[in-house]
């Protein structure tokens, strides 16, 4: 679903380039949930945004579902981006003038790939029933990141990418979302990429790989660390 092949990216500062990634390998199948863990700098946002096609490699391949992302011009990259990919973030990013419902179904429709059924299966499993005429502003912020990650799988995307998806919520808001997030990336048949620092988010995914120095190593066993 998603491969990093030698991936290279550097930044020019005023004292030279600076490396962020330094040849990524990384394979991400359909239906599998990942954690990339890393320091705050480590270039774990850089990474997201290469696999999301915001941005491209110095050098290296990166391929979703198959197209090498920088083969593709911007309109195409946008259109593999509405048609393949959901991306949740720590900062909501939610419509203020739209209502529950209708920034549910905001994605889907840019997708093209709108259904009812699974919009109020997806109002349900959010805890939103009842909640759909009101605006982001009357809702807590669990209730607003329910309602990101909601719009984000309403399209049904091949992947998943996640940026710090509970940094904003307290301990035990957090464990709720984290645990709705797996569960209806499960129903809607998606990969998940879950970008975070905490090993409390990572301990359920299916892996967890560390970003360090610019090259990614397999973590899996501090999914078991304490939080």
């Amino acid at each position: 679903m998603l491969e990093f092949c030698q991936v290279h990216k550097a930044y020019a500062t005023p004292q030279g380039p600076l490396s962020v990634l330094a040849g990524v390998d990384l394979i991400l199948h359909a239906g599998e949930s990942l954690a990339l863990m890393g320091e705050s700098g480590s270039g774990k946002s850089t990474l997201l945004h290469l696999a999301a096609g915001l941005d491209l490699p110095d050098a290296g391949e990166v391929r979703l579902a198959g197209r090498a992302i920088s083969m593709l011009a911007e309109p195409d990259r946008a259109r593999l981006r509405r048609e393949s990919l959901g991306l949740v973030f720590q900062q909501f990013h939610l419509v203020p003038s739209l209502n529950v419902v209708d920034n549910l179904r905001l994605q889907a429709r840019l997708a093209g790939r709108e259904n009812a059924a699974w919009t109020a299966r997806l109002i349900e499993r959010l805890g939103l029933a009842g909640l759909e005429k009101r605006y982001p502003e009357q809702l807590s912020g669990g209730q607003q990141q329910r309602l990101a990650i909601g719009r984000a799988l309403a399209p049904r995307p091949a992947l998943l990418l996640a940026d710090e998806p509970t940094g904003n919520l307290d301990e035990t808001t957090a464990d709720e979302v984290l645990a709705l997030l797996q569960a209806l990336v499960h129903d809607a048949g998606s990969a998940l990429l879950v970008v975070t620092h905490s090993p409390r988010v990572a301990a359920p995914l299916d892996r967890c790989l560390r970003l360090s120095h610019g090259r990614v190593n397999d973590a899996t066993r501090e999914r078991h660390d304490p939080a």
